[in-house]
């Protein structure tokens, strides 16, 4: 008899982007696998692929009581309903609906996957300290004997890690992993040097700073495009309008090339990926920089330093500092030979680390253990 597997995400797209291809090897190992994710088109493609998929009013804009009680009550129905052996929560809100109608539901097999610690860490506001204290009491009430808690890089294994309930049951799984046949390792293109940063447009990757240096570099008559690859996130609180990087792109200051769908492509014709952010867990941008065998710049923080390591296959900068980035920038975009040893470097690391393979069969072993 076969198990049944759900998967509750936030969005279909970043299911897609992120845990698809663990879904797929969790059905080819013998699960009966189900999606359950906020209404979306990006539904269909999940439904393409072969999963029944489940509708959630989720929502990871602001945090109104009224509507949070309404996603937790419609989780708890749908797991009443679906009755999964295990269910697999993926990012904050996901896990704490998640957690609690499981809870409430006797599912006792329950993974809950930390995608990065995000906006609710990063801001300073009032609003969000409040929401990290009732996070450090609500994880530790949503584990037990038969739940895991993933976490992707070493800082939010400390951060999470305070309460002894949690830190028992927390696993570090090292992000989504990248497809190392997909993204190849390619020679650098003939031309102008190109930096990209691939991301979704929020001011908390450090968009606003890669083009304050990108004005900097070019004030100061260095030759180099800096383009943004991403959309823009309405329902991000830290979300870049679309009209303010039309007005960056009519400037000249960096060309906004929106979602791109072939990221293998774009990195074989642009030469360095930046991703200046604030927090990360473990970014896929970053990864999948590495296993094309490009330079890296990023931040020295949480997630970033996880894959970039300094002076071995990139450079790491403080947040927040447009000065030490164009600094960095300048450095890459003049040395080919720097950018070509860091490439290598990068492949290499990618390859030994963040291999879509390891990635998947740890996330599967934890499922056998919790269902065995």
């Amino acid at each position: 008899m076969s198990r049944k597997l759900l998967y509750i995400v936030n969005e279909a797209s970043y299911f897609l982007s992120h845990r698809l291809p663990l879904a797929q090897a969790a059905r080819a190992a013998g699960w009966e696998v189900e999606v359950a994710t906020a209404d979306s088109p990006d539904q269909s493609r999940i439904a393409e692929a072969g999963f029944v998929t489940h509708s959630l009013p989720l929502s990871r804009s602001g945090l109104r009581p009224d509507r949070e009680l309404r996603a937790l009550l419609a989780t708890w129905r749908l797991l009443r309903r679906v009755r999964p052996d295990l269910v697999h929560c993926v990012a904050l809100k996901a896990l704490v609906h998640g957690g609690l109608a499981a809870r409430l539901s006797g599912i006792p097999a329950r993974v809950f996957a930390v995608a990065g610690l995000g906006h609710v860490f990063i801001d300073g506001g009032l609003q969000n300290r409040l929401l990290r204290v009732a996070l450090k009491n609500v994880i530790p009430f949503l584990v037990n004997a038969n739940s895991r808690v993933i976490v992707q890089n070493p800082d939010d294994r400390a951060r999470l890690g305070r309460s002894a309930r949690v830190r028992q049951r927390m696993v570090l799984i090292a992000g989504s992993g990248v497809d190392l046949e997909q993204f190849q390792r390619q020679p650098e293109p003939a031309g102008e040097v190109a930096v990209v940063l691939p991301s979704r447009m929020l001011w908390t990757k450090g968009i606003g700073e890669f083009v304050e240096a990108a004005k900097r570099l070019r004030t100061a008559g260095l030759k180099a495009r800096f383009l943004l690859a991403g959309d823009s996130d309405p329902g991000n609180p830290a979300a870049i309008a679309p009209q303010q990087l039309s007005d960056w792109a009519a400037d000249g200051t960096v060309e906004w090339l929106g979602f791109q769908h072939d990221m293998a492509a774009l990195l074989g014709r642009c030469h360095i990926v930046c991703l200046p952010s604030y927090r990360e867990g473990m970014p896929k941008s970053l990864i999948e920089g590495a296993a094309a065998g490009r330079a890296l710049i990023t931040t020295d923080t949480p997630g970033c330093r996880d894959i970039v390591r300094h002076g071995e296959n990139g450079l790491l900068v403080p947040p927040k500092d447009p000065e030490a980035l164009a600094t960095a920038l300048r450095q890459l975009i003049e040395d080919a030979s720097l950018r070509r040893r860091f490439g290598e470097q990068s492949r290499e690391i990618a390859v030994a680390e963040f291999g879509l393979d390891k990635v998947v069969s740890e996330t599967l072993a934890l499922y056998r253990e919790l269902c065995p």
